[in-house]
């Protein structure tokens, strides 16, 4: 009996995903078929279906993957001492990959995949709540400190989470920078939790 190799897996996997991730990009996920997959990284189509079953279960992979990851930041975040501290490392966090060629693609693709797929929507919302959820907690936090904010906590978290989101969204823009636009949204999170005038020139 063949034994697998779990790391071997693992690499495979994530090339099939990174492969597929180009194409969903540049055509999404109407116009990417398992064939055009199967080019792009190199493989053949039974190698492709021993790990997916089918696009739709690619696509919702390339997402899936990234709900474990930002549990495990917004843990991080919630646990430092200092709240704002906590922010500025989660929404550092989640524009890690702003700067990423392929993000107005893929951002593009999941606003048209989550008003089809019922399921898709719902993973999407999954990370969003337990975003807001880590989000809430923090400014709730500087409320309890007496920092003075501009909105109640829940706003403060809304609108930051709103901007984040905004940033993909944006990405495809004529002259989009993602180190400057992520150093502004910083300074704009800095306003919104009333950070001092140090944290908010380190953001």
């Amino acid at each position: 009996m063949r034994t697998v190799n779990p790391e071997e897996h693992a690499r495979k996997r994530a090339h099939i995903l990174a492969a597929a991730a180009g194409e969903f990009a540049a055509y999404g996920v109407d116009g990417t078929s398992t064939a055009r997959i199967c080019r792009a990284a190199g493989i053949g189509s039974g190698t492709l279906f021993h790990y997916f079953a089918t696009k739709r279960d690619i696509f919702h992979a390339l997402f899936a993957d990234d709900l474990p990851r930002n549990a495990k930041a917004c843990a991080r975040a919630t646990a430092q001492q200092r709240p704002e501290d906590g922010i500025r490392l989660l929404v550092d966090h989640l524009l890690t990959d702003l700067a990423d060629p392929l993000v107005p693609g893929l951002a593009a693709a999941v606003v048209f995949q989550v008003n089809r797929d019922e399921e898709f929507a719902r993973m999407i919302m999954t990370d969003t709540a337990q975003v807001r959820a880590a989000l809430e907690t923090l400014t709730a936090r500087l409320a309890e400190e007496g920092r003075p904010l501009p909105f109640p906590p829940e706003r403060v978290a809304a609108w930051i989470q709103g901007l984040v989101d905004a940033a993909y969204l944006s990405a495809g823009e004529p002259d989009f920078d993602a180190a400057t636009h992520t150093a502004e949204l910083q300074r704009i999170v800095a306003w919104l939790t009333r950070a001092d005038a140090s944290d908010a020139s380190d953001a």
